[in-house]
């Protein structure tokens, strides 16, 4: 069966490119959500592509411990994992909605991290596998 992690990768370089989209438009929590979504899709295009056959978790910093992933990237991890649900629901906050809550350097920040984690995919992931 033909790995899918080179699938992954580009699905995730696609994801970047909406997060530059959406950066341009000032539209700041969907950067954070999307750089956090690219760094996922790269760290599973990793996983795959060192062979693991299911990954189950959304942190991105859990899925980079079990690849022994650490340094840089576990910092920006924590950081971005932060953006998986506070973007998308009103209940994260006490009022208002999400997106009024985020701002120009969270956004400028999480696609910095994103960039970083496509980078470091693309130096272990085929993508034409």
């Amino acid at each position: 069966m033909k790995s899918r992690a080179g699938d992954w990768l580009r699905q995730a370089e696609e994801e970047l490119a909406w997060a530059q989209d959406a950066f341009s438009a000032k539209r700041w929590a969907s950067v954070c959500f999307t750089s956090q979504q690219v760094a996922e899709k790269c760290l599973k295009a990793i996983a795959i592509a060192r062979g693991a056959l299911q990954i189950m978790s959304h942190s991105i910093r859990e899925i980079a411990q079990e690849l022994g992933i650490d340094g840089d990237l576990d910092e920006k991890a924590r950081i971005l994992d932060q953006y998986y649900i506070t973007t998308r629901y009103p209940d994260a906050f006490p009022t208002g909605a999400p997106f009024e809550y985020f701002v120009e350097k969270q956004a400028r920040e999480a696609l910095e991290f994103a960039c970083a984690f496509v980078g470091r995919a693309r130096s272990e992931v085929d993508v034409g596998a």
